[in-house]
């Protein structure tokens, strides 16, 4: 009897391989988002933005940055994209730069925004 040296069929080389891609582009996905003042939570098309009140507050996410400006009850004042924005809580989403914003929430503490790939754009 002939003992033979084991071969790893190609299509689990193949699926290894797509595992390997899927990891790195998660990563450099995650690795694409960046803060200061804020915290991000992203998908591929979307994210939600919390800045912190009384700091300096922006994040880079989904390519652009995100500031905010002011805040003066449930009015808030944040650039995306390089555009100024006005929010009110409630309001339809507002497009800057081929993205939809919308405000969710304003507290003494944080605001927090949702942007999403414009469809449309």
């Amino acid at each position: 009897m002939t003992n033979r040296p084991a071969t790893i069929p190609l299509p689990t080389t193949r699926r290894a391989a797509g595992l390997v891609a899927a990891v790195a582009l998660g990563l450099a996905l995650l690795a694409g988002c960046s803060s200061q003042g804020a915290s991000t939570d992203c998908g591929l098309d979307a994210c939600t933005v919390t800045f912190e009140r009384g700091v300096e507050a922006s994040a880079t996410i989904l390519g652009v940055e995100a500031k905010l400006v002011g805040a003066e009850g449930d009015q808030v004042t944040i650039e995306v994209a390089g555009e100024q924005l006005t929010l009110t809580t409630g309001q339809q989403a507002t497009e800057a730069g081929g993205f939809a914003v919308t405000l969710d929430s304003v507290t003494d503490q944080q605001v927090k925004i949702r942007v999403s790939r414009n469809p449309g754009s």
